[in-house]
């Protein structure tokens, strides 16, 4: 049986981060979030976009098997700095830390996106790399963004759909909302080969 001809399957979003949420509820699909549960250790050898291919079909299969009938989507987000993994700061020093060594420096963020569904027997993963090229920053700048922002919970301290812009002199990339967590253009092919489009009812 083709993927089309089976039953409309139940989205899910194994993601916290609301800001995947917001970008999703952009394709006006309905949706639920499930927190997916994965250790997001890095391994001693293992580079950001391994890394972030991994943990991105991690979190989508570990729901997927609780939620065998859905279509689970997902993600995950490392910043490439020189090949250094930079992920979540979790604290205001260790996102002074990240600011400090990116600063006037490119770092390619480094976003995959999963598909998986155990009962359609589909499994497709993508990743999209956003270079940014960020601003020669002062310490007070620095300083001023982080307790504006608190971006503890961004992949290299850079919330770019707010004051984080201010960080950057460039950025380039094929699926522009990457870089805030969800690369939609991707998303998008992928839901399609799952069987749903947000341009069809």
């Amino acid at each position: 049986m083709t993927l089309s001809k089976l039953a409309a399957p139940e989205l899910i979003l194994a993601s916290t981060s609301p800001y995947r949420r917001e970008l999703l509820h952009r394709l006006r699909l309905p949706f639920r979030v499930i927190a997916p549960g994965v250790d997001e250790t890095p391994g001693p050898t293992e580079t950001p976009a391994l890394l972030a291919e991994r943990l991105a079909l991690a979190k989508a299969r570990a729901v997927a098997r609780e939620q065998p009938q859905a279509v689970v989507i997902g993600s995950d987000q490392v910043a490439d700095l020189g090949g250094q993994c930079l992920g979540k700061p979790l604290t205001h020093e260790r996102a002074r830390q990240q600011l400090h060594q990116m600063r006037g420096r490119c770092v390619i963020f480094q976003t995959a996106v999963a598909v998986v569904s155990q009962a359609r027997g589909f499994e497709q993963l993508r990743r999209a790399e956003v270079r940014v090229q960020f601003a020669d920053l002062s310490d007070a700048q620095i300083e001023h963004y982080l307790l504006a922002e608190q971006p503890y919970d961004c992949a290299g301290s850079a919330r770019s759909e707010a004051l984080g812009i201010a960080l950057l002199r460039s950025i380039d990339s094929d699926d522009p909302t990457a870089l805030i967590g969800l690369p939609l253009i991707r998303t998008c092919e992928l839901l399609r080969a799952a069987g749903i489009d947000p341009l069809l009812p």
